[in-house]
Parts: C-alpha cells; structure tokens; sequence
C-alpha cells in the first residue's frame, strides 16, 4: 500500500488495515454492504445506542485476530505471513453472508438457509474474482485447513467474533454486565497440540466471559422487546409474501421483491451466483423503505404492522418460565380476535408464541485449559467452578405477543 490505512474504531481506537489485498476486500461493495445492516438489528427499540453495523464488528474482529496472532508468536507459534494474513480474512468475511436484519429474518425471507452457508459461498465468489488469493482463507473457513487451531479462532466457543461483539454489543448498549477483558483473554490464549488453549491463570477470565454472554443473551438478545419487535418484522414479511404471491404489486425495490415472489434454497444458490449476486444487493434499507411505503396500503395487516414499526407501537409480549399450555394459548388467540375485530384466519400476523433458549457453556465444543503440569482439560473439569457447570445447562423461555390495537379504518 502507498500508505497505510488507519481506521478510527470507537472500542479499540486506531486499526491498521495490514495489507493491499485486505484493503481491497473491505473496499469491495459486498463488504461495503455491511454498513448498512445493523448488527443487532432491531434491538434500538430497547438500548437507542444499539446502532452499530455488521462494518463495525467485522473490522473490529480483524484488529482483535491480529493482536491474538501477534500474541501466539510471541509464545513461540511459528505463524507465516500468509497464514496471517488468511486467518485475518477468514474473519474479516465471517459474517458476509448476513442478511437484512440478520438473524430476524434469516428463516422467513430466505427460508432455511443460514447465514453461515452464505457467507461461504460468498467467500468463494470473491475468491474468484481476487483469482484464488482467498484459498487459504477458505480452507481456515471451512475448518479444511491442516492447522486446526486457526478455524477454532474464527468459530469456536471461545473465538475471535465473539470476543468482538460481546465487547462492541457492551459498548453500544451500556449493558455494562457484558464486560469481558478480551485483552486479558487473549494474553492468556496459546497454542498446545494444534489446539487453541487458555493458560491455567486465565481461568477466571473464562468464567467471566462465559457468564457475560449468558447476560448479555437475556439482558440484549433475547431481551423480551427485541423478541416481540423481531416477530412482527418475520409476521410482515410472511404477509407481503402471501400478498405477492396473490398478485398484489408493491413498491419495493427489485431484490426485496425478488426474493419476496421465489422460495430459493441452498442449493439453487449453490447453481446459480446470479441469485446470491442479487442477495447481496439486499440490506436493512430495503426493509425499512418498503415499511416506509406499507404504511398507506390497502391491505390492513400490512399497513398496521408497518405503522406500529414507525410508531414503535409493538406487540405486548408475556415471557415466563413454564410453558403456555394449548388451553392458555387458545385463550389468549380468542381474546386478542375480540379485542382486535379481525378475522379468525388473520390472527396469525397478530400473535405469535414459542420459546427462546440460552446456554452460556456447550460442553460438546468445549474450552480448553492449559494446566501447570502442561495438560489440556476441559474448562468446566479445570477447577472448582460450580458457575460453568451450571451454565453448561440450556435454559427456555416461553413467550406469547400479541398486537394491542389496530388502525382498521382506511
């Protein structure tokens, strides 16, 4: 590069951006793209500052990946510039395959098709316009690659993107619980057996983060608002694609309306780049213009669940522990047609019910400890640690959400 280039992030400050090819892959419009889909999508609604972008997060992800590599060689980690280079690719590119609203509409817009298999096939259409300088960084991505432990840094219990998010997510939101010392965490980290370790002092640090993001789940992710706000986008989209399918024209831009009218599946984008070309021409802005442009239509679904967005006027949401029986659900349906006046077969856009779960430890991808002795252990075998054994356990709410008034004149 004839110079380097410096971003200013507002949780690390200054990044240096590596290499040209690194520069040229943020400065592609696929990544570009990024800027404009939040990273927590609707979440706003709840903490005003959860404005930041999946631009945000993925750059940021890179600057922490270099810092862990610099680090590992320091530890004696023979690590080649082109390994470097690759892994902060892999990382940079993780979550190129996100969608408008990310998670809220990964199953409802494309149906079935995560966003970690976009990503991929993302990674590999611009693997072949760089002419194959991605090759190494797809097989890190792909876990292909013979040195293991660089795929664990890109995807693991304990990798690089949510060291990142749990930090920024923490920031943005001032849901101060979410604090995790990555810096900590990384300076601890090693290599042992081609396995990604964390050094036995550095324990705590674990337990530390691995409650974090159990807070941050139930405080930020699930957070009952989000949940109700997320179902009502997943209800509007379910209704223009059943308008669509109808007959019914809208106002929308070409690739929303695209992907409104198809039912695409992984492997008809596997056949056909043209359909994830199109894809990734899609962003948050062609959901919230469509919703901008629903909320004077004829159809009464679709105009008030596009006014109540604008108004933030969201579905009432009832979350507890114990399960809804079918009995409290039938109720609660009857009750919500009466109050609404709407009819019986319209209830499904207005009220929703289903469970969310949490986990803050998977034992079967488990963290590993590098102990004194120099044996690798399992974190929650590692030391007394009552906290990681209980959050190993998955833990369910069950919610329902329901409109509580609707605009029926027109």
């Amino acid at each position: 590069m004839k110079s380097q280039k410096i971003l200013n992030d507002p949780v690390y400050g200054f990044i240096t951006i590596p290499s040209e090819l690194i520069f040229t892959i943020i400065d592609h419009p696929y990544f570009q793209r990024l800027r404009r889909i939040k990273q927590l999508g609707l979440t706003d609604f709840v903490y005003p500052g959860a404005l930041h972008t999946r631009f945000h997060h993925a750059i940021g992800a890179m600057h922490l990946m270099s810092i862990t590599l610099d680090n590992l060689r320091i530890k004696g980690t023979e690590i080649t510039d082109q390994e470097y280079e690759a892994a902060l690719i892999a990382i940079l590119l993780h979550d190129i395959g996100h969608g408008p609203f990310s998670h809220a509409l990964e199953y409802s817009l494309l149906r079935g098709i995560p966003h970690e298999e976009l990503s991929l096939l993302t990674i590999e259409l611009l693997n072949q316009e760089f002419g194959g300088k991605l090759d190494l960084s797809l097989r890190i991505f792909k876990n292909q690659y013979e040195r293991k432990f660089f795929h664990q840094l890109v995807s693991s219990q304990l990798d690089i993107d949510r060291l990142d998010y749990l930090q920024r997510d923490c920031f943005f939101t001032g849901v101060s619980e979410g604090t995790i010392g990555a810096d900590r965490i990384i300076k601890m980290m090693d290599v042992k057996d081609d396995l990604v370790v964390i050094e036995e002092k550095g324990i705590y640090s674990i337990e530390n983060f691995l409650s974090a993001r159990r807070l941050m789940y139930w405080q930020v992710y699930l957070h009952k608002t989000t949940v109700s706000a997320e179902k009502m986008l997943i209800k509007l989209i379910q209704r223009a694609r059943f308008l669509r399918h109808s007959g019914t024209q809208f106002t929308i831009t070409e690739e929303f309306d695209f992907f409104l009218n198809q039912n695409l599946s992984l492997a008809d984008f596997r056949t056909n780049p043209d359909y994830l070309r199109l894809f990734l021409e899609m962003d948050d802005f062609d959901i919230w213009g469509a919703v901008k442009l629903w909320k004077n239509h004829p159809d009464y679904v679709l105009r008030n669940i596009s006014q109540m967005f604008l108004t933030r006027n969201l579905f009432k949401v009832t979350l507890r522990n114990e399960v809804f029986t079918p009995e409290e659900i039938e109720r609660a349906k009857q009750k919500t047609i009466s109050k609404l006046q709407i009819p019986i077969e319209d209830i499904d856009y207005f009220f929703s019910h289903g469970a969310v779960s949490n986990y803050g430890y998977l034992v079967k991808d488990r963290i590993n400890i590098l102990t004194k002795k120099g044996k690798v252990i399992d974190v929650a075998k590692a030391a007394d640690l009552p906290n990681i054994k209980v959050m190993s356990k998955i833990v369910e709410k069950h919610y329902v959400c329901k409109a509580k008034s609707l605009n029926l004149t027109y």
